[in-house]
């Protein structure tokens, strides 16, 4: 896919990784718009890199249909979502357990219905950000993995809905493989872990070898997008030392 003047919609894209792949986007050359909750992290977003913005929640079902309808994307990113509490599963609430599945579950579920039922423009490309913890678990962060699996789920299954009504759209996952400093959800899994396995930050931090700091992110997603190595399979695991991985191949 050349990236010159697509049309690209990032949610979550004012901060984190999301913003790094903003930034790797707009340099190829995309029409970007940008959705997230807060007006001043989009305005500054704006300002600088001269994208389109909306602000608005995510886990709203209507404001997914309206924003997909009147842009019509040929490329969605799915990346916002709420950082997880950090705590052991005895130390929880229903509430604060199941967090993770009332914002980036639900706000999944809105967003790819809406794709679905738009329809996005033939060819066009969803991504959906996924989480290392959806592989391995995250005993820490309540329904944090478990949530993020499910959204590598549900990538699938918009993916057999897409085939079978001929709608030419591919929903793919992307899961970073390390904790990634600088973003909300990185530091906030950092300060739990290390502190629970007792050493600093930096010695936490040198368990995942190169960093792979958001724009270096941004940039290894923009390769998903635009080498037809990776158009047809279906989950990629991004770590910064070793690049893009398949996780899960194409259905046969």
């Amino acid at each position: 896919m050349d990236l010159q003047n697509q049309t690209a919609i990032v949610t979550g894209g004012s901060r984190g990784l999301g913003l790094g792949i903003v930034e790797a986007l707009v340099d190829r050359g995309a029409r970007v718009t940008v959705v997230a909750r807060t007006a001043g992290d989009l305005e500054s977003v704006a300002r600088r890199l001269g994208v389109g913005t909306i602000a608005a929640d995510v886990t709203d079902r209507g404001e997914a249909g309206r924003i997909l309808a009147e842009l019509r994307p040929t490329i969605l990113v799915l990346n916002a979502g709420a950082p997880p509490r950090m705590a052991a599963l005895d130390k929880l609430s229903w509430e604060t357990f199941s967090k993770t599945w009332n914002t980036d579950v639900k706000a999944g579920f809105h967003w790819l219905q809406a794709a679905l039922a738009t329809p996005l423009p033939p060819g066009s490309r969803v991504l959906v950000g996924s989480s290392g913890a959806a592989v391995l678990g995250s005993p820490l962060s309540g329904s944090y993995a478990g949530a993020k699996r499910m959204l590598w789920l549900m990538a699938n299954y918009a993916n057999g809905v897409s085939t079978e009504n001929k709608l030419g759209i591919r929903f793919q996952t992307v899961v970073p493989r390390q904790i990634i400093a600088g973003t909300g959800v990185g530091d906030a899994a950092a300060a739990a872990y290390s502190a629970k396995s007792n050493v600093t930050l930096e010695q936490y931090f040198t368990r995942f070898g190169a960093p792979m700091p958001p724009r270096q992110f941004g940039e290894y997603v923009v390769t998903l997008l635009t080498n037809p190595l990776y158009e047809a399979d279906l989950a990629f695991g991004l770590k910064g030392g070793t690049g893009i991985s398949i996780l899960e191949g194409a259905a046969v």
